[in-house]
């Protein structure tokens, strides 16, 4: 086993803890209050930088270990109570956080920019009121966690002799971890001498060469305590059989005095050998290639789950071995039997499938907790009180969609913030109070999951949007629009309705994204408004990408899926309720709108049963808030079908989202609505139209 990789598998453990410990500090920052701190708060927060330091330590990070020492002395005096708790203070904390995270960043290639680490060490030290020296990693290597004291400091520390008893189980090498790289962080604080025992009885020919036979008595010399030699060893504690006990040190006692082995315990086995450590040449660890192949690839899964898998797998091997007494003499009186046997199977086939559906679910928590901090550093630049309610963070979400879903949500997050909240002054003149509040809320409704930003600010000046629209070309100057149209109209590419370009807003960027993101997922966003009211986005999603609620339709002998997200409803039409535009396309007329006809048929040159629209049926459909009527010969039914994707083996295909196999093993392509209604426009040589067009 490669001492590298087993050196950058601990590394990347790591760089995954320490970033949960930086969402630890973030969160308990964002959540003191001003003045005196919760001494609970302070302590996680305190405990989370130090572990960030002597993990850095202990792996060679020396950049980021001396960067947290400043961050921790700061904070310990927060925790003592020897400082306040300033916003100044706060704000310090909270960029240093993202430094560090910065700078774990960096360790993807290599290299750790210092730059911002240097400017934030000496705002730190201004706050502290002195300015630091630089602190050797030999001087502050895993400090003990009860104190912010150096751990060498000699007035702290008295000069003593240790006697070590290191005994590792035997896997200790099977979960990475190398005693010889604990005895040289010893040897960097002090004088070490190693001796190293082997076990009574060895079977040569039963030896696994991946196991430690080996355990250890040390004798340490050096200024430094019981708990940093203890923090040296916390990795493996629960790995080995440890004791640490002082031994005297007498004034007369001469260098070669201090080497007798007599000094060991006596109840410590007689060493068979004497080990010397070598010194250690480079202490950082190849960490490139792990983050590179490592990253995203792991999930945190509650064993509660785990064992309900386990259950399952054990139910659905009774049923496997109910149906393999059918395999072989079978009579029809047996039918019954197998027919039950057959029903059960498909119960654990299901269970099973929700279980394993289960295992990939994530809290929405794991997005929401972004968004504190966003909303007090945006709210805090645009002179704005806003309160931030989380509501639903235990929804469950698949992995994959909850990693697409953040970016979309930070939008809509900073457009309530920007356009929607007014100012304090604003607000106490509408007779508002002072602080608006911001909601993010998620639950469950259906196979779907719903997530709501609600504002109550301003709402939208549908005067304006319309105007805006206007001047831009988008709306005619006669044409009319309903409140949800004019709602639409934010979704567009380019349009915005601030007059003046800020960071935040005014590029006309980032609406249209928005939909088009989450109509990439499955879902769809909608937005209803009340003017001095409040404003609320609304996001539907699949709870998994990789199973979908479809709606079996068939066109010739072909036969697609279509979502049941997608679907608003199915009609059938005559031929006097259809028109013709310019000769290219056709609408129907649908109650109050006409809504455009997309032929698949023609779109994907298939034959059909008949191109007379009353022999047909029309799936209304909808996306990127646009409605088209699909004209396919029939309907069949709905069912749940497995995703798979297309472009693993051949290209990505215009209009087709994936393809599914059927219970009689034929193929399904499964249709991607927004594709149709953009190859219908590209055909037809149409503009994409407004939602609905009122009749």
């Amino acid at each position: 086993m490669s001492i590298d990789v087993n050196m950058a598998e601990i590394a990347q453990l790591f760089i995954e803890e320490s970033l949960e410990g930086l969402d630890i500090m973030e969160s308990g920052l964002l959540n003191l209050d001003l003045g005196a701190a919760d001494p609970e708060t302070m302590n996680s927060i305190f405990r989370a930088a130090h572990s960030i330091k002597g993990g850095g330590a202990t792996f060679g990070f020396t950049e980021i270990s001396e960067f947290a020492h400043h961050v921790e002395t700061l904070l310990d005096e927060m925790r003592q109570g020897q400082r306040a708790v300033t916003r100044e203070g706060v704000d310090l904390m909270l960029q240093s956080v993202d430094c560090i995270r910065e700078m774990i960043a960096g360790l993807a290639d290599g290299t750790i920019d210092t730059t911002r680490s240097a400017e934030l060490e000496v705002e730190l030290a201004k706050m502290l009121g002195e300015v630091e020296p630089a602190v050797s990693l030999q001087d502050e290597v895993l400090t003990a966690s009860s104190g912010g004291s150096a751990p060498n400091d000699p007035q702290t520390v008295e000069h003593r002799v240790w006697a070590i008893r290191f005994e590792p189980l035997p896997k200790i090498f099977k979960s990475c971890n190398d005693p010889l790289r604990m005895f040289r962080e010893l040897q960097s604080l002090g004088d070490l001498e190693v001796h190293a025992q082997g076990v009574d009885e060895l079977d040569f020919e039963q030896l696994d060469p991946e196991e430690c036979h080996l355990n250890w008595t040390l004798e340490f010399q050096g200024k430094v305590s019981r708990e940093q030699l203890e923090e040296i060893f916390a990795w493996v504690l629960d790995e080995c059989e440890l004791s640490i006990e002082p031994l005297a040190l007498e004034a007369e006692i001469d260098a070669d005095d201090l080497k007798r082995t007599d000094r060991v315990p006596a109840e410590s086995p007689e060493p068979v050998a004497k080990v010397s450590v070598p010194k250690a040449v480079s202490k950082k660890p190849a960490v490139k290639s792990v983050v590179s192949t490592h990253e995203n690839t792991s999930i945190r899964v509650n064993i509660d789950k785990v064992d309900a898998l386990i259950n399952l797998v054990g139910e659905l091997v009774i049923t496997q071995s109910m149906l393999s007494r059918f395999s072989g003499d079978f009579d029809f009186t047996q039918l019954e039997g197998l027919r039950e046997g057959l029903n059960q199977l498909s119960r654990n086939t299901r269970d099973i499938q929700e279980s394993v559906l289960g295992i990939r679910m994530l809290p929405m928590s794991f997005a929401f907790s972004r968004f504190p901090r966003l909303v007090r550093d945006t709210g805090h630049a645009l002179g704005k009180k806003v309160e931030l309610r989380l509501v639903g963070e235990n929804t469950e979400l698949d992995k994959t969609v909850l990693e697409k879903i953040g970016d979309p949500l930070v939008h809509l997050v900073r457009n309530s913030l920007d356009h929607g909240l007014e100012t304090p002054e604003q607000r106490v003149a509408a007779g508002k109070p002072e602080t608006g509040v911001l909601e993010l809320n998620a639950y469950h409704e259906g196979g779907n999951i719903v997530i709501e930003v609600i504002d109550d600010g301003a709402g939208i000046n549908k005067d304006k949007v319309l105007s805006k629209a206007r001047e831009s070309g988008l709306v005619g100057p006669d044409e009319q629009l309903s409140d949800e149209q004019i709602n639409n109209l934010i979704f567009r590419a380019g349009f915005s309705t601030v007059d003046q370009v800020s960071d935040l807003s005014g590029r006309g960027v980032g609406m249209d994204v928005v939909r088009r993101n989450i109509s990439d997922l499955g879902g769809n966003v909608s937005l209803t408004s009340e003017s001095g009211v409040g404003s609320k986005f609304t996001i539907r999603l699949p709870l998994t990408l990789a199973i979908l609620d479809g709606q079996l339709v068939r066109v010739g002998k072909e036969s697609y899926i279509i979502s049941l997200v997608s679907i608003v409803e199915t009609i059938q039409t005559s031929a006097e309720k259809v028109s013709e535009i310019a000769g290219q396309s056709e609408v129907f007329r649908l109650r109050d709108e006409y809504l455009p006809i997309l032929r698949l048929h023609d779109l994907f040159d298939v034959p059909a049963d008949s191109d007379e629209i009353a022999d047909g049926l029309l799936v209304v459909a909808e996306a990127n808030g646009q409605r088209v009527g699909i004209f396919v010969d029939d309907l069949q039914e709905q069912q749940q079908v497995v995703i798979k994707s297309l472009e693993a083996n051949f290209r990505q295909m215009q209009g087709i989202s994936g393809a599914t196999i059927l219970g009689d093993g034929r193929i399904a392509l499964i249709l991607d609505v927004q594709g149709l209604i953009q190859m219908f426009h590209e055909k037809t040589g149409q503009v994409p139209v407004l939602p609905a067009v009122t009749a």
